[in-house]
């Protein structure tokens, strides 16, 4: 498995028989997304792309596509906690596990982490700005979820606009302490190739 940054929080996870594109938002740009065998995993509804050809999720629920496994789970998010107008996924690719963050507060309610259960990966924003998760909230859910890797998005970059100002990846790694690596994309093999410990790998934006 490889799992790409793309600026904001769009990921892309590739695998042999896996194509998910995260978050594809309009200040990113994902070919990905024109691909009619990927899998979009919105984390609100307004992040899923108009015209695709690709598989299309964008709400809590159970899903089988090809072959990967999601589970959504509604949850509020960080600036209106009217309702549960976001989305969480753990998601089964192969034989790695892995939760995906949007736009929620800390902590997540003992519902929310019996939901998404034990994972190997977990991304999540982190910049903060009154408008997502900040370092310490981020900090703490990662904690509460007890992953082997966290993959930190949508924190400050000169080449991506925003709708406010975020804060530098720096922080959550600060707040986070512990092993920190820093590389193009991350690689994984297979789950016995996962670190012993648990690792923040801040991934390079490839758009």
């Amino acid at each position: 498995m490889e799992i790409e940054y793309k600026g904001a929080n769009c990921v892309v996870i590739k695998d042999k028989k896996v194509l998910i594109v995260v978050d594809p938002t309009e200040n990113v740009s994902v070919k990905e997304t024109q691909n009619p065998d990927a899998v979009i995993l919105a984390t609100q509804d307004k992040f899923a792309p108009s015209k695709t050809p690709a598989f299309v999720i964008d709400m809590p629920g159970e899903y089988e596509h090809k072959d990967v496994s999601v589970r959504g789970i509604p949850v509020h998010t960080h600036i209106d906690k009217d309702g549960k107008n976001s989305t969480i996924y753990r998601v089964e690719a192969g034989e790695i596990r892995l939760a995906i963050i949007g736009h929620t507060d800390a902590p997540l309610s003992d519902d929310d982490l019996e939901n998404i259960g034990i994972v190997d990966i977990v991304i999540l924003p982190v910049g903060g700005g009154g408008y997502t998760l900040d370092s310490r909230d981020a900090a703490t859910i990662v904690r509460q979820i007890a992953p082997k890797i966290a993959i930190p998005t949508h924190y400050a970059d000169d080449k991506i606009t925003y709708d406010v100002p975020q804060d530098d990846v720096e922080l959550f790694v600060k707040e986070m302490g512990g092993i920190y690596e820093k590389m193009p994309s991350l690689k994984i093999k297979s789950s016995g190739n996962l670190p012993e410990v648990l690792t923040i790998y801040e991934l390079t934006r490839t758009a």
